[in-house]
Parts: C-alpha cells; structure tokens; sequence
C-alpha cells in the first residue's frame, strides 16, 4: 500500500486531492457502533477525535477515483446485512492503507456490497490509523513498529463483538472471518495468529468470547517478509494448527508489497499443516480491491466464493 502512501503524498504536495470532509460515515440505512465503550487502549496522548477527515483521491484505479480516511482515533465497526437469503457467515473487512490511512471504498465499502449480494454479513472495522502497526516512515524510509499495536487491538475487539452480538445479528460464531488488503492483509494474519493473548485489557463481557478468525481471506498482504529474515516468515507472526484455514491471493508483479509476503505465509501455514489456498497471477500490480479490469486477478471474487463453499462456511451451489 506504499504506492497509495505516495499517491496521497503527491496529491496534497500538489493541490490535486478533492475537498477534505469531516470523519467517514457510512450510507444511509447503516450505523456505526464504537467499538470501545471508552477511551481506546493505548491511545496516543497527541490523538484528536476531531481530526479525522475523509480526502478523495483521484488518483484512478479501474478508472475511478477513492476515498482515503484520515486520522482515525475513534475505531468503529458497521455491519452491512445480506442481501436475500442469509448463510450465517459474517466477513470483517480491514481496508488497506499502509496503516495510515484506510481506502475505505475501493477496499471496504465496494467489498461489502459484493459479500452482502452474497447472502454474507459484512462488517466493516474502521481501525485506528495512521502508526497503528508496522509501515512505511517516509522521514527515515524505514519500516517502523508501533510502541503498542492499535490495529490488532481493534481487531480482535471487532471479531469478540461480532461473536458477542452472534444471536442478535443472525450470524453463525463459528462462521465468522476476516478479509484484508495490504497493510489490512496484514492485519488478517496478526489476528489470525494472536488469538491466544490479547492485547489489552479486558474492558466488557464481550471480551470473554473468542479472537479467533473462524477463517481468513489475505489479499496483496505486506510485512510479512523481509530480506533481513533470510527468506523466513516475520517472526512477530507465529503460526500454528490452530491458525485458521486462509485463502491468499498476490501478483507477481506487485511493486509495493513483495509477493514473497505470500509466499513465506504460505510456507509457514503448509509447514503447520493448515489448510490453505494460494494464487498467485503474474500481473495485476498492487490495490485493485474489487474493481475488475482487463487482469484475470481481479476476479477474484469467484475463487473466494468457490472456496468459502469447499471449507464449508456457505452453501454449495445447487447442482
């Protein structure tokens, strides 16, 4: 998601960005919920609720523009009900944005409209930002970890709210996943890996219920590699047999987030013998979210679907 970083970058150096608007919020017919019922761990002493804007930038993917979230201090999750028939499955969805900012359309709402037309719950984190988990420092052009992980807070938050409130949204607590883009890929593979301690401390009920993805679907991730690690996993993500069952999706030719991202998670999930599904297209580059164009990698969609149904968190097609 560095390439969104500098595309944001260039836009405000140059003017180019549309009109700033006050905090995201969803459409009509869909509220927000806090996901905190007070102050967010770990809060940055700087952090201004007030602060948080959405920018569109028109910088095209798939020939349109999309809409960045700035500043988030005041994390909330919006569910987004199915369409039709529902299965019973939930997704969470974690915008990318090089976790500091979120491409709330292109890889969140977009993403929702596709699940909820699928008969699937799609709930919709929008995480604490900008420095809450590893990026990309455009001062020092290094990768920097943040003193406390924010993200992953509100990540496992999220996934014990949804299985909290199970009964009341009509959805399954043991059909409830996560789906992430880029540095939000990433965020998919810490929650789906750090079920067994969490991050801070319980504030409610809901924090008794379980963090634990049911599964996870990893598209174009980043910080899971680096050529310090000697061609081995980020040795801050341990996987075991429990890791849930993943779907991982990356182009070769991804200039900002390095396919062995991929690679090196997929080896560590084969060597724990966790199921997993892996494609990897020679081009398709880096934050296509939904948008279909002429590369066969943005219908991804259908292999998600295909695979939801083998591991059996949606009905099988009629034959």
């Amino acid at each position: 998601m560095r390439a969104l970083i500098c595309a944001v970058s260039i836009g405000l150096g140059f003017g180019r960005l549309g009109a700033q608007q006050n905090a995201w919020q969803p459409a009509p017919g869909h509220t927000q919920m806090a996901l905190w019922p007070g102050a967010a761990p770990d809060a940055p002493s700087g952090a201004v609720p007030e602060a948080e804007s959405t920018q569109v930038v028109p910088g095209p993917v798939a020939g349109k523009p999309w809409v960045a979230v700035y500043h988030v201090s005041r994390p909330t999750l919006t569910v987004y009900s199915p369409q039709g028939a529902n299965t019973g499955a939930a997704v969470i969805v974690f915008p990318g944005g090089g976790y500091n900012i979120l491409a709330i359309d292109l890889e969140g709402t977009e993403v929702c409209d596709w699940l909820t037309s699928q008969g699937i719950i799609c709930v919709l984190l929008k995480y604490r930002v900008p420095g809450s988990g590893p990026h990309w420092d455009q001062q020092c052009r290094c990768e920097v970890k943040p003193k406390a992980p924010l993200a992953l807070e509100d990540a496992q938050r999220t996934v014990s709210l949804v299985r909290f409130h199970a009964a009341e949204w009509h959805i399954d607590p043991k059909k409830v996943g996560v789906l992430g883009f880029s540095a939000g890929g990433h965020l998919s593979v810490d929650v789906s890996n750090a079920y067994d301690r969490r991050r801070y401390a319980a504030v409610d009920a809901a924090d008794s219920v379980s963090s634990r993805p049911d599964f996870a679907v990893v598209l174009y991730p980043g910080h899971l590699w680096s050529p310090k690690a000697s061609g081995q996993i980020n040795p801050d993500i341990h996987v075991t047999a429990r890791t849930p069952p993943t779907f991982l999706l990356q182009a070769q030719d991804d200039h900002v987030d390095y396919v062995m991202n991929t690679i090196v998670y997929w080896h560590a999930l084969q060597r724990a013998d966790v199921p997993v599904e892996l494609h990897v297209f020679p081009h398709g580059g880096h934050a296509f979210g939904l948008r279909r164009t002429e590369q066969p990698i943005t219908a991804w969609p259908e292999l998600v679907q295909t695979w939801l149904r083998s591991i059996g968190m949606v009905p099988q097609q009629p034959k």
